[in-house]
């Protein structure tokens, strides 16, 4: 990956200083050739593209010697200063045209003849359209041919491939700089997810700045973090779920032996005391099979249009036996008007609102109360049972949905219960789209909310 990385950034580096390096070199070669052999290094420049424009608008060289010694002139007064040492003034030109013919000679108004082949190579060449019209020819100076003009093009080139080998060196070493940079937390993150894999769940990585590398290695360590907790969480289960069923097969186990032996008569009564054990085994083994099928997303849910309202009515009937048995008073308060059926699963409802109120009756002391009130609310409907216990420790209120989870550590399985109820009432509400939560009321007591969207 570094590599890849490195190469990349050398490859940018070096296409874009290439380019830069050609263009230069191009550019370079016409500037020159404009300047040498258009006059630039006779000080004639002004005066060829006047040349040029001339015969393009007259399509000859008729005339001619008028413009040229206007601009001689003007160069004289204009040019003077500058050219100064270079005497240009003192200097011969010639004007002939394409077949190379003189036309005008500055010291020899009466000289006739024809330029040489040397003579032409020497001369700024006239154009107009990409054709030559003529020559124009300075002496008594410097003659500059295309052998001088690659030479000078090799003197302006050769700084810039320094410069270019320069910015080729500067380049390597930061795309060397920059793809360790780049690459050094995705290292940490490969390596942490290696050590990950082998299964040490405690790896995490250092966040660096704000960019997506960063945010990959927080997402990492949130990933990180869950699986530790996951794996902490079935470990933990495992050992309730071995503790749990230890207990109610070993109480079964030393009944059965005892009447085997003679120790306790074959009695009915001695077999309720087994077959008990067994109903809880039967009904341990069923919570945890309902709270695999919700973990998996295959709890079997059929939703109809329910009447909630006779749906708790016939639930707090069924549990009004049991609640005066414990001198507790079950009351519930309806709204005043009615609503539209509720899509749910009645029986999956049926067992959150049971599993709530046998925990609300296992601790309301007697003379106690428990209030079932239902609201309607926008999107859904809305339940809470609350009792007039003793309420739900502060400590406990974190953990009270935990399967195997009792805030009251001393109450024995067939008193309180397998300690699944409440993780299954609140798993059942959630794979019906709903929420159950608890608190504790102001006034004394626990509140349980549940929550089913209409």
């Amino acid at each position: 990956m570094r590599l890849k990385l490195l190469i990349s950034f050398f490859l940018i580096a070096l296409v874009s200083i290439g380019s830069v390096v050609i263009a230069a070199r191009l550019n370079n070669a016409r500037e020159v050739r404009s300047f040498m052999f258009g006059g630039g290094m006779y000080g004639l420049g002004s005066m060829a593209t006047r040349l040029e424009s001339y015969y393009e608008e007259n399509g000859s060289w008729d005339g001619v010697e008028i413009l040229l010694g206007a601009s001689m002139r003007g160069s004289g007064r204009g040019q003077g200063g500058m050219m100064g040492g270079m005497g240009m003034m003192s200097q011969r030109l010639r004007l002939a045209d394409a077949s190379g013919k003189v036309l005008i000679d500055t010291t020899d108004p009466q000289a006739a003849g024809r330029l040489t082949d040397e003579e032409r190579s020497s001369a700024v060449v006239l154009k107009v359209d990409e054709k030559t019209v003529g020559y124009l020819l300075p002496e008594d100076g410097v003659a500059y041919t295309p052998s001088d003009e690659q030479s000078l093009l090799n003197r302006l080139n050769r700084p810039a491939l320094t410069a270019a080998l320069v910015a080729g060196v500067v380049s390597l070493i930061l795309a060397l700089l920059f793809a360790y940079g780049l690459l050094r937390p995705v290292r940490e993150l490969t390596h942490a997810a290696a050590q990950l894999a082998r299964g040490d769940l405690s790896q995490r990585v250092k966040v660096r700045g704000g960019d997506e590398i960063a945010w990959l290695g927080e997402t990492f360590n949130h990933m990180a973090e869950s699986l530790e907790q996951a794996e902490e969480y079935r470990r933990a289960m495992t050992a309730d779920i071995a503790h749990e069923l230890r207990n109610p097969l070993a109480v079964q186990r030393a009944n059965l032996e005892a009447m085997q032996e003679g120790v306790y008569p074959l009695t009915a009564e001695n077999l309720e005391q087994v077959l008990a054990q067994n109903r809880l085994l039967t009904r341990l083994v069923e919570d945890l099979r309902t709270l695999a099928l919700a973990d998996a997303g295959q709890l079997a849910l059929e939703r109809t249009p329910t009447d909630y309202v006779a749906l708790v009515q016939r639930i707090v009937d069924r549990f009004t036996p049991t609640a005066s048995a414990h001198q507790v008073r079950l009351s519930l308060d309806l709204p005043a008007a009615s609503f539209a059926p509720v899509l749910l699963d009645p029986l999956r409802v049926e067992q959150i609102l049971g599993n709530l109120l046998s925990n609300a009756l296992r601790h309301t002391p007697e003379g106690g109360q428990i209030m079932l009130k239902l609201v309607p609310m926008s999107g859904g409907v809305s339940l809470s049972v609350r009792d007039t216990g003793s309420g739900i420790p502060a400590e406990a209120l974190p953990h009270l949905f935990e399967r195997f989870y009792r805030a009251d550590k001393a109450r024995s399985r067939e008193e309180g219960g397998t300690g699944l109820g409440l993780a299954i009432a609140r798993q059942l509400a959630e794979a019906q789209g709903g929420t159950l939560t608890a608190v504790n009321h102001p006034d004394g007591g626990a509140v349980f909310t549940l929550s089913i969207p209409g």
